[in-house]
């Protein structure tokens, strides 16, 4: 990946009573293209005293992805979805006006040790579309698209690219891409993608311009035609890209909008109980008092 704009580390942070690593939005960068907030869940070996639980919260403004390596979770929403989330599956729930979701450990794995690993991904919805009715879409692992081409394997978990579509149904130019190799490989897919591109390592580690980068890096480059590499052998590594927007996003907390002023009306709504409820899952997480980015 020639021209890398940014470098940086997993940064911890909590949700529920897990700890995840936070990859965007850090200070230099807020958003690659459209997504504008991505967690690494784990890897987590809990007890069978631990267990996830992130009680009923709301997003609006944004389409959630969650993508599973290991483990199970229960996705509950107010638009009465309740799903169990397996790994190489795409679970995408859009907010658009208003959700409410909870993410729970399921309840046959509450007692047991258990693993948990993958990625939380926030996808900025365009201007259009922020006040768009509350959509959920689950898309079970063997409907997402996946190939080779020699020693490297590729699976398409949102949007465009390689003249392929997933099947997720995303509301803006973008794409997310799995890679994997086999051996050590050289590749240049610049030509397939377009605007901004992130490019996380999972696993294993990659080689750009006599540099080297581990695990738990993400690289950014603000021109995706530029995106080429050297892979070692067992490498896994992520991209996430495309469009970005012209108009600002203003996060606080999980709401996401192009104006201040419905972010407070979100706070306002949900600080008196009235986003709609998660049925089978009486939790609250409160407002936080400061949480603006």
């Amino acid at each position: 990946m020639s021209n890398i704009d940014f470098i940086q580390e997993e940064k911890a942070a909590d949700i529920g009573n897990f700890l995840v690593g936070r990859l965007l939005p850090f200070r230099q960068k807020r958003t690659i293209g459209p997504f504008v907030f991505i967690d690494h869940m784990g890897p987590a070996c809990l007890a069978d005293y631990q267990n996830l639980d992130v009680a009923p919260h709301p997003h609006i403004g944004l389409s959630t992805l969650t993508y599973l390596f290991d483990g199970a979770i229960t996705h509950r929403d107010s638009m009465g979805n309740e799903i169990e989330i397996h790994p190489g599956a795409v679970n995408w729930m859009t907010a658009g006006r208003g959700v409410t979701h909870s993410e729970r450990t399921p309840e046959y794995l509450r007692t047991r040790d258990k693993f948990l690993h993958g990625l939380q991904i926030w996808v900025a919805l365009p201007k259009e579309l922020e006040f768009m009715e509350p959509e959920f879409y689950h898309v079970d692992a063997p409907d997402i698209p996946a190939w080779s081409d020699g020693d490297v394997s590729y699976k398409l978990i949102a949007g465009e690219a390689f003249g392929k579509r997933s099947k997720v149904p995303v509301y803006s130019p973008l794409y997310m891409l799995e890679i994997t190799a086999a051996k050590d490989v050289t590749i240049d897919i610049g030509d397939q993608l377009f605007g901004e591109s992130g490019l996380y390592i999972l696993d294993g580690e990659i080689k750009n311009l006599g540099h080297t980068y581990g695990s738990k890096q993400i690289l950014i480059t603000k021109d995706a035609h530029l995106c080429s590499f050297s892979m070692k052998a067992g490498t896994t590594v992520y991209i996430f890209g495309g469009e970005a927007f012209v108009e600002e996003r203003f996060i606080f907390w999980n709401f996401v909008a192009t104006d201040k002023q419905t972010i407070e009306g979100a706070k306002e709504l949900w600080r008196n109980h009235q986003f709609p409820r998660v049925p089978n899952d009486e939790g609250y997480v409160p407002l936080p008092e400061t949480h603006l980015k």
